[in-house]
Parts: C-alpha cells; sequence; structure tokens
C-alpha cells in the first residue's frame, strides 16, 4: 500500500472538495500515479445529486491517516495447516528464515501460532514415546518425514494408538516390550517381523530400505498392521519419527498476540515493548493471515502519501496528517500553517473554485477528462461561485465552467437548478447536520473561530429550528472552546446572507459587517462568500 497517494478535500466537505479529490485523483492516475480520492465526513444532498447525476461513486470515508500496520511492508509468510509436520514446518522455518509461522484453519483464518521453541522443545522430549499416540499422526506425516514408501494401508485413516519401540531385541525379547497398537521400527529380521504381527502392532517401519517379503504382507493385511520402508537407518528413523507429530500439538494457541492491518504503529510498537517475541502474524478484517511483522518493520515504516485540496489549514484536514507526507497542496484560500518536512508543489490561485484550478491542470498537460469527471468539475465551479454571483468568481472560472460544460455535454443554467434545488432544501435535517453541513474551523488573532456556510432557496424552512439551532452553536462554543461560532444562511435568491453568531467574540462581527445582531442575528446584504467576504473583514478586526 506505500505506492498509494491519498487525495482528501477538508472535513465536512462541500462539492467543491469532493468533486476536485476525485478529479484530481483521474488525473494523477492518467500520469501514472496510483491516486486514490477520499473524503472526511459525509457528503451533504448537493454533492449527492451531482454523483449521482454523473454516476460516479462516492469515495472512501477515511478517519485518519495515522500509520498503521498496512502501510507496512511487512513479510509475506505462508501459513500453514495445523496438520503440518513438525519436520516440514522446520524446513519452512528455516528456508523462509523466520522465528514462527501462522497455523491457519481450513478459511485461512489464524487459530496458533508454530515457532523455533514450540518445535525444538517437543523434539527434546525424547523419553515421550507415546507422543504419536498423543498428537494423532496421521500416516501421511509419518511417511513424509521418514520418506517412506508405502507397502501397505488399512483402509481409510489409520489410527496410531501406540508406543514408539524399536525392535532391537531377539524376539522372545521383543514379545515381552511390543503391545497391540504400537509403532514398531525393525530390520530385515523376518523373525522379528513375524513377532510384531503377532503383537497386532498398528504400524511396522522397515529401516534400511529392504524389501518385505510376499508372506509378511498378506500376514500385516489379515491383522490389519500398516508396513512402510524407510531408507533411513533404524537410529535415524527413531530420532526422526517425532518429527511427523502435527503442528497442531505444540503450537501455541492460547493468548495469541496478533496485529490487523488497521492497527496504529503507535499502539502497536505499545504492545511489542512490553512483550518479547521476534515476530507477530498480521491478519486482516477477516482474521486471515496475511504476513508477520517484527520491530525492525516499525523502524522502517513509511508514512501514508496525502494530496491535499480546497483546503490548506491543518484545523481543516485529515487527522493524523503530522504522521503523513504531504505532496501536494492545490487550493484556492488563504495560506495557512501547514508544515511540510521536505518542498512540495503548491499550486494556490485567487479564483472561485479549486476545480477551476484542477481543470487547468488538466488542459496544462494536455489531458482532457473523461465526460463524468468534466461533470463533476462543472457542478464544483456552479457550486462554489452560486453560478457566478459570488463576488470570488474570476473570468477564469467562467472560462473554466464553458469548456467543462462542452466535454460534459450540459447546460449549465439549466444543470445549477436542478442542483440548487436538491440541495437547498433543509426540510428533515437536524441542526447539527446544518451546523457542520460546511463548516470550518480558523484560527484567528489566536482565537478559535468556526464558520459555518448553508446555502438555500428556501430560508423559510430555517425558522423552525432557529432556537434549536442557537442552543447546539452555543454548547459547540463551550465543548470544543470556540471564542466566536458565525453561521451564514445565504439566500440564493435574493443575494445576501443572514449572520447567526454565538461566542465572546460576537462583538467582532457587528464591527466587520457594521451590522447590530439581534437575538445573535444580522442580515448581511450581498455577503455570498466565506472565504471573500467573510474570513479577511473577520481577521482585521480580531486581529486587533
Amino acid at each position: 500500500m506505500n505506492d498509494v497517494v491519498y487525495i482528501t478535500g477538508h472535513r465536512n466537505p462541500d462539492t467543491d472538495s469532493i468533486c476536485s479529490a476525485i478529479s484530481y485523483a483521474e488525473f494523477k492516475n492518467k500520469t501514472g500515479v496510483n491516486a486514490i480520492p477520499i473524503r472526511l465526513g459525509n457528503i451533504n444532498r448537493e454533492t449527492e445529486f451531482v454523483l449521482n447525476y454523473f454516476g460516479v461513486k462516492e469515495p472512501k470515508l477515511v478517519d485518519t491517516v495515522k500509520a498503521q500496520i498496512g502501510d507496512l511492508n511487512f513479510d509475506s509468510v505462508a501459513p500453514i495447516c495445523p496438520d503440518t509436520s513438525l519436520k516440514t514446518a522446520w524446513s519452512m522455518i528455516r528456508k523462509n528464515n523466520v522465528k514462527t509461522l501462522p497455523v491457519v484453519d481450513d478459511e485461512d483464518r489464524l487459530i496458533g501460532l508454530a515457532s523455533q521453541s514450540n518445535i525444538t522443545s517437543s523434539y527434546m522430549d525424547i523419553w515421550d514415546n507415546n507422543i504419536i499416540q498423543k498428537s494423532g499422526t496421521n500416516l501421511e506425516n509419518i511417511l513424509d518425514t521418514l520418506s517412506a514408501k508405502c507397502v501397505y494401508a488399512v483402509e481409510g485413516e489409520p489410527k496410531f494408538a501406540g508406543k514408539v519401540v524399536v525392535a532391537a531385541m531377539q524376539p522372545e525379547s521383543a514379545k515381552e516390550v511390543i503391545e497391540e497398537g504400537d509403532l514398531v521400527i525393525c530390520g530385515d529380521r523376518e523373525d522379528a517381523q513375524n513377532v510384531c504381527l503377532d503383537c497386532k502392532v498398528s504400524i511396522m517401519i522397515i529401516a534400511g530400505n529392504h524389501d518385505v517379503s510376499d508372506a509378511i504382507i498378506e500376514k500385516a493385511k489379515s491383522v490389519g498392521c500398516c508396513v512402510i520402508i524407510t531408507p533411513y537407518d533404524t537410529f535415524t528413523a527413531s530420532r526422526l519419527i517425532n518429527q511427523s507429530v502435527p503442528v497442531s500439538y505444540v503450537m501455541t494457541k492460547d493468548n495469541l498476540i496478533s496485529f490487523k492491518t488497521d492497527d496504529f504503529i503507535e499502539e502497536v510498537r505499545e504492545v511489542m515493548l512490553e512483550t518479547r517475541y521476534r515476530s507477530y502474524p498480521v491478519v486482516n478484517s477477516e482474521n486471515k493471515v496475511v504476513g508477520n511483522v517484527s520491530r525492525y518493520h516499525l523502524i522502517s515504516q513509511k508514512k501514508k502519501k496525502v494530496i491535499l485540496v480546497d483546503h490548506n489549514e491543518k484545523s481543516q484536514s485529515v487527522p493524523g496528517l503530522d504522521d503523513a507526507d504531504v505532496l501536494e497542496i492545490v487550493d484556492h484560500h488563504r495560506i495557512a500553517a501547514i508544515q511540510t518536512g521536505s518542498p512540495i508543489y503548491f499550486r494556490n490561485e485567487p479564483v472561485g473554485c479549486t476545480a477551476t484550478i484542477v481543470a487547468s491542470i488538466f488542459f496544462e498537460n494536455g489531458i482532457r477528462p473523461s465526460r463524468k469527471i468534466a461533470g463533476l468539475l462543472c457542478a464544483a465551479i456552479i457550486s462554489d461561485t452560486l453560478l457566478f454571483k459570488s463576488p470570488t468568481s474570476t473570468n477564469a472560472d467562467k472560462h473554466a465552467l464553458k469548456r467543462l460544460a462542452n466535454l460534459a455535454n450540459i447546460d449549465p443554467e439549466a444543470f445549477a437548478k436542478e442542483m440548487f434545488k436538491a440541495g437547498s432544501s433543509l426540510e428533515g435535517k437536524t441542526p447539527a447536520e446544518i451546523l457542520n453541513q460546511d463548516f470550518k474551523a480558523f484560527t484567528i488573532g489566536g482565537i478559535k473561530v468556526g464558520i459555518g456556510q448553508v446555502s438555500t432557496m428556501d430560508v423559510e424552512s430555517f425558522n423552525p429550528i432557529r432556537k434549536d439551532m442557537l442552543d447546539l452553536m452555543e454548547n459547540t462554543c463551550k465543548e470544543k472552546e470556540f471564542g466566536l461560532i458565525l453561521l451564514m444562511l445565504t439566500n440564493i435568491l435574493e443575494g445576501g446572507s443572514e449572520l447567526i453568531a454565538v461566542g465572546d467574540h460576537t462583538d467582532a462581527v457587528d464591527e466587520a459587517f457594521g451590522v447590530l445582531l439581534k437575538n445573535n442575528s444580522a442580515y448581511a446584504p450581498g455577503v455570498l462568500s466565506r472565504k471573500k467576504q467573510v474570513v479577511p473583514p473577520l481577521t482585521a478586526v480580531m486581529a486587533k
């Protein structure tokens, strides 16, 4: 995931923020960058109308760009199934130079860990000659471990219910040691083989790669004894057979420590400091193993790569931005406080909409946006400039809209009416939805200021919730320590805004706009732009 570049607008995204992120992602993808647009909040009704109109999916919602396990180049490791033999597991550990292997069920979900210490501990437990019985080892594991070939196997899945015995004594003495169901390792002496079969052992292992007579095979069939031949000598076979035990017998099952791909690095680091394992399994949201991670990977972590559009203030941007690499900023607002560790591409123009800049980038590079993207860029320009009624509008916005409208095959005025109608209704919205629909936080003169804006063609629909809105704004001021919260209720038809203000610094609104707040409200004719007509005068007053 380290090659992914996330393109995001501001929190409480408006149409320009969402459409510019999607459009710039298309530009980046066409120039060879693996870019993904994301959003930092729910889309409003206007933006929903736009995306549905042009058949574009809304970007993925992201809560933070803090570094996560999924951002690391952790080790990919092939998990093993629980009936894998210790010999095979040990071979895989050495081959892949890892300390542990994840053990998974039939659906690749983590059920245990097989480590070097698990395997060596069981191997050192040489006096336990009942380990094959206890562990439920199957015939396939024994054949694989001993590099053996099967001469005869009973039908079904044979069970080995006895102990391991090496028939290295006289036949008469062997009878006193061997019991029914035992696993016996013997040589080519037929008298010893007959004793084993008389005792009804479950499996007879012929060491030294010696052939077995037809008579012995027939007798084995009659008593239900498996017969296999291994090229190893008796000593080696007796040492190796314990390695046929399945890893499920020795693996760690309880109190497993694993990490998910969306776990934050800072939290993972704390867990690793409290434990001393060499590596930890990494699982996805379905608990399926995708790799191993160790302390080394945390040291070599790579940050998420981010491009910001339609904002350049940290307070308006994605949480965790300090842990990410900001590659570019494309914006049309005032330049604020975002610091980067190295020089970046920063494009800031005094135009009415970020989408105008994005469109210029397409055309400057000889790249034509797709019809859908051209439509999104048109919608963003119309929305941010209120179809050029806003004083932020420029000739560049008008020229971009004309060119894009031809590509999108739309009539800007007809589309604007549909879009504003769909997005401006306040009916059914809660005070919180209205306030947060397009809300931005600023720090002005050391004072935390929040400015929200909602544009509507039906101002009267706001009156029933006016009191609840004031209560919400006052509570937000106290809880989040705002010195001033200002809501712009913009009347698209009249071309002005009602300013609703609460907080300790409402007097700044009176002075900045030459109005007198009455019941926390005053009408400001001609005020349509937060960026150009609200933030600058407030900054001038509050800077005093």
